[in-house]
């Protein structure tokens, strides 16, 4: 089964195909990092346009770097949700439309699924079940992932997501935008020990999180002290080590309370080197198994999206059909077989 994956929710243009028999063929990606810069945040109808002028060429892309024709495609898969409710209607218009004219079905995947998914993309995947850390700018979970579609969320963030504080946080050091990839860069210059943040719930005996107290300590950090260069990086590799600590533990308290040896870390955060490198550390510890997607595949990518589609489909779960968007989508919400 050949499906074609479109992934459109917020500022990347993800097309990708997957083969069920042949795996992974052709992926592509343009990012609008550069475009919303300027503004210090994505632009949401700057968002929408830049996906209308992307997605079609791209997907001319891919199947030419496959060597296949649009009618060569078993099914489409794009995103309905949740991201950007422009956004998602131009991944979701384009995807019905070719489906119309070609007569294959489509499935919307759920944005979230693709990045629990994304490292069954790699070639020594993880086996269900595993728990999974999905951590990137708008989400910070928990969950036990028993197969295609069954998933139980064991933890969640009562305000902002990790990567959210990290664009916070990347702000009040005036580094720009995108903020994590500039903290952590800034970070590797640090000096440990002159600072101390706060863990927020890291003894809160559950497993959910909490990242807008260390934003605010970040806060009067910058408010409190002359930000000269060091100064930045210093605060900066402190809040590192903070939200670090605090995933690494939760993480480790997760695989203890259910039982698993496996884990899997999807989202852009899950790019960053120190947490990988903790939690590198603390698997090999407990004699568990951390697994990552490839860093393309951290952030949003049309890969994750073709490959859950394609999962779908040939496991004959229902997606969700017909010419409609979810901007707020509860994972939870999602057919469990």
């Amino acid at each position: 089964m050949l499906v074609l994956g479109i992934e459109s929710s917020c500022d990347e243009t993800g097309i990708a195909l997957y083969d069920t028999d042949r795996g992974l063929l052709a992926h592509a990606l343009h990012s609008q990092v550069e475009m919303h810069a300027e503004y210090g945040g994505v632009v949401p109808e700057l968002a929408s346009r830049d996906h209308i002028r992307r997605t079609l060429p791209l997907t001319q892309q891919v199947l030419d770097e496959a060597g296949l024709l649009l009618r060569d495609l078993d099914g489409i898969a794009y995103t309905q949700g949740p991201g950007l409710s422009g956004a998602l209607l131009v991944g979701t218009s384009i995807a019905e439309a070719l489906a119309f004219v070609l007569n294959i079905p489509t499935v919307g995947v759920h944005h979230l699924e693709g990045h629990l998914l994304a490292p069954l993309l790699e070639e020594n995947p993880p086996v269900f079940p595993f728990v999974a850390l999905l951590v990137s700018g708008g989400h910070t979970q928990l969950m036990r992932v028993s197969g295609i579609g069954n998933y139980e969320l064991l933890g969640d963030t009562l305000d902002d997501a990790a990567g959210e504080a990290f664009d916070k946080t990347a702000k009040l050091l005036d580094l720009g935008y995108p903020g994590g990839p500039a903290v952590s860069k800034l970070a590797a210059k640090g000096q440990p020990g002159r600072f101390k943040l706060p863990r927020p719930l890291l003894n809160s005996g559950d497993l959910n999180f909490s990242f807008s107290g260390l934003k605010t300590a970040v806060l009067t950090l910058t408010n409190e002290n002359a930000l000269d260069e060091q100064t930045k990086a210093d605060i900066a590799y402190e809040f590192q080590e903070a939200v670090t600590e605090v995933l690494t533990t939760k993480c480790m308290n997760a695989l203890r309370e259910t039982g698993l040896d496996n884990l899997i870390v999807s989202g852009g955060v899950g790019a960053n080197q120190r947490l990988r490198e903790r939690l590198n550390q603390a698997t090999r510890r407990k004699l568990c198994h951390v697994h990552y997607p490839r860093l393309e595949f951290c952030t949003d990518n049309g890969a994750m999206i073709a490959f859950a589609g394609a999962m779908r489909m040939q496991n004959a779960i229902e997606g969700n059909h017909g010419f409609t968007v979810k901007p707020r989508w509860d994972l939870a919400e999602l057919h469990t077989p």
